[in-house]
């Protein structure tokens, strides 16, 4: 696994699923797919479509008892043509922007943003 990324699964955890499902499928235009829950698992995922092979960041929205929303935890940025587009979404899919895009220097441009549950997520874009 030389120099390769070794990031390959994210949990964003909500408190309602179908309006944290409705809110990342209108800003980012994905669909978001039903997960199966592992044996003893309380609670619901909903994937984000990767790489089956997990050799790219995969991940899923989580509602489960043990896990909650928060603003002040790592913050997972998704990848976007131009996040200018994604951001202009993000308001009336209930969300709020933290930090209009801004310059990352020679790394690119990004945006925060709130989703519908409280958690801080961004926004990434070479332009």
């Amino acid at each position: 696994m030389a120099n390769m990324n070794p990031v390959c699964w994210f949990e964003i955890y909500v408190d309602d699923m179908q309006r944290a499902s409705r809110f990342y499928e209108t800003v980012l235009k994905i669909t978001l797919d039903e997960l199966p829950s592992p044996e003893g698992f309380e609670g619901t995922m909903k994937t984000f479509q990767g790489n089956p092979e997990g050799m790219n960041a995969n991940g899923a929205l989580v509602k489960h008892v043990m896990n909650k929303p928060s603003a002040n935890g790592t913050i997972v940025y998704f990848g976007c043509e131009d996040c200018l587009v994604e951001q202009s979404r993000v308001e009336s899919a209930g969300g709020k922007i933290l930090m209009p895009k801004f310059s990352i220097g020679e790394y690119g441009f990004c945006p925060l943003i709130a989703d519908t549950e409280g958690n801080t997520v961004g926004l990434f874009s070479m332009t």
